[in-house]
């Protein structure tokens, strides 16, 4: 019996029990579904990570004073050792150094006409801009010129524009900073939270030599952000920025605590590693419907054996083979499991929708998410409807017509 032929009379056994088949199928709709839209919301999550850690630079090094210990009590950050602005240069000249950023940092109280704002001031060169991959919705950024002068000029972050001016332009707007005056260059673009939810945009910016003589009075670093060619390279340097502070600061090998170094690349890669998990984890739980309607089917192809043993045995006496048996039987698995596949994904691409709509959570339906549910959607249809067409393929022409 040929292939067609076999696939007619899989087609015709649906027809005659629709309602049977439909509902069987749906267990397959459902799980198939299922595992795209959980999919899909461990990828959205996935995705918002690594766009957060992206716009933090994933290939950063974050250097910070460490604290000192005295008689078992530990200070506050910076006093063990004191990052200077030649610290930062010496960092520089390292090979595979793209970018350096010395920041100092102070709280401070804006003022402008009647309205004021606390926020973060933090004093920074104009590479600060590459190594956090932030760009200006409008105006300039200050230039080395305005550093190596102390200029009174600084950038303002979008919550501090919103705060303090509303829906006025502040370009060339001067506000005040305790008592010093400073003239707007330019306005940060939108960043948002970060992912552990402190505001970004909240954040005034200024270049750092007059941040540290005419705001905090300290030639002193409060952390120095340097920027890699490659991920590849962040071990290395890790190791070389050790090395060269230690030789700077005299400070002994055995000594631990007198800076600390953070290697974001290893955040992003520990981060990623977390949303992979999460994303399979979410994808195996909805698995399991999967697996539900997979013995939905065995069980109606359970039943079907059952009611056409008389149908099984005169085929047999007519010439049909056990393969044929087999094959019949395994095609309508098949269908019913393809078609609830079918119609799963677009459930599951319906569903992913309504949830990053209606939620706000960060939904992403991929190809790959979509070939895996139906493929797996398939599997399960043959694995779980082998074991009934196996059961009628092996029926004994005789006993089957004598089956009432």
């Amino acid at each position: 019996m040929s292939m067609w032929e076999c696939l007619r009379l899989a087609l015709r056994a649906l027809r005659r029990n629709r309602t049977r088949a439909v509902l069987t199928t749906l267990g397959i709709v459902i799980g198939v579904g299922s595992v795209i839209a959980m999919m899909a919301i461990g990828t959205g999550a996935r995705e918002r990570i690594a766009e957060q850690l992206e716009q933090m630079g994933t290939n950063n090094i974050v250097v910070r004073a460490g604290s000192a210990v005295r008689s078992g009590v530990r200070a506050g950050a910076g006093t063990a050792i004191r990052l200077t602005t030649s610290d930062a240069v010496a960092i520089s000249e390292l090979p595979q150094v793209s970018a350096v950023a010395p920041m100092a940092r102070q709280n401070v109280q804006l003022r402008y006409r009647g309205t004021n704002w606390a926020t973060r001031l933090e004093g920074v060169t104009p590479d600060y801009l590459v190594v956090r991959r932030w760009t200006l919705a409008s105006g300039d950024f200050f230039t080395d010129w305005h550093v190596a002068n102390a200029a009174q000029v600084c950038v303002l972050g979008y919550t501090v524009a919103r705060e303090l001016f509303g829906v006025t332009d502040p370009l060339g707007e001067t506000v005040i900073i305790g008592r010093l005056p400073c003239r707007v260059l330019g306005v940060l673009s939108e960043k948002g939270a970060s992912s552990w939810g402190r505001d970004q945009d909240d954040i005034l910016l200024a270049p750092l030599s007059m941040v540290q003589r005419k705001i905090r009075g300290k030639p002193y670093l409060h952390n120095i952000v340097v920027q890699t060619s490659s991920r590849e390279a962040t071990k290395q340097l890790d190791l070389d920025i050790r090395q060269l502070l230690r030789r700077r600061h005299r400070i002994e090998q055995g000594q631990t605590g007198a800076f600390r170094i953070h290697n974001r690349t290893e955040i992003a890669e520990a981060s990623e590693q977390s949303a992979n998990v999460f994303t399979w984890l979410l994808g195996s739980i909805a698995a399991v419907s999967l697996l539900v309607g997979g013995i939905g089917i065995m069980n109606m192809m359970l039943v079907s054996v059952t009611e056409r043993t008389r149908e099984i045995g005169i085929r047999m006496a007519l010439g049909a083979r056990q393969r044929d048996i087999l094959a019949q039987f395994l095609l309508e698995a098949i269908l019913l499991s393809g078609a609830g596949g079918i119609f799963g994904v677009a459930m599951g691409v319906v569903s992913a929708s309504l949830l990053a709509r209606f939620s706000g959570l960060p939904v992403t339906v991929t190809a790959g998410a979509v070939g895996i549910a139906f493929v797996f959607g398939l599997l399960v249809g043959v694995f779980f409807g082998l074991h009934p067409a196996r059961r009628a393929a092996r029926l004994q022409p005789v006993d089957a017509l004598r089956y009432e």
